[in-house]
């Protein structure tokens, strides 16, 4: 949401002057209370700056999310698509499509419990065609 100054001044003022209040109750003097509102304001025009350039930082954080979410992978054919390893695009071109369903949804986020009845199979299933996957590709791409 973007930084409301207008909302942030009114209620800046209200706090504002019930500080104030509380301060003559107390039986500040004017010119005290005067310089505490002159200091008051310089620090919430310094957090203003702060909030709208923190405002603005986050609408583009916000736009760049969006347009990811433009090119997410929806299909497996997008998924191989995107791969730009040769090796790793070998690796998965061999692999069952089931495998590569599964992969795909892990990447959208879902859990293994999630997947299983998505792809007709037992969580246990999937645990071991993720298993046998990664064994596959460990080899594939000489990793650890």
């Amino acid at each position: 949401m973007a930084y409301n100054h207008g909302r942030e001044d009114r209620k800046w003022r209200i706090w504002k002057e019930a500080e104030e209040k509380v301060l003559r109750e107390c039986g500040v003097d004017e010119a005290t209370i005067e310089q505490i509102r002159t200091d008051d304001r310089a620090d919430f025009n310094s957090n203003r700056r702060f909030y709208r350039w923190s405002s603005d930082f986050g609408e583009y954080l916000e736009g760049m999310a969006d347009r990811e979410r433009q090119t997410e992978v929806k299909t497996v054919a997008d998924l191989l698509d995107e791969i730009e390893s040769e090796n790793l695009y070998l690796a998965l071109v061999t692999v069952d499509r089931r495998t590569l369903q599964i992969v795909l949804l892990k990447m959208q986020g879902y859990s293994t419990k999630e997947i299983a009845p998505l792809v007709g199979l037992t969580a246990g299933a999937v645990y071991a065609k993720l298993s046998h996957l990664r064994k596959k590709l460990r080899r594939v791409l000489r990793l650890p």
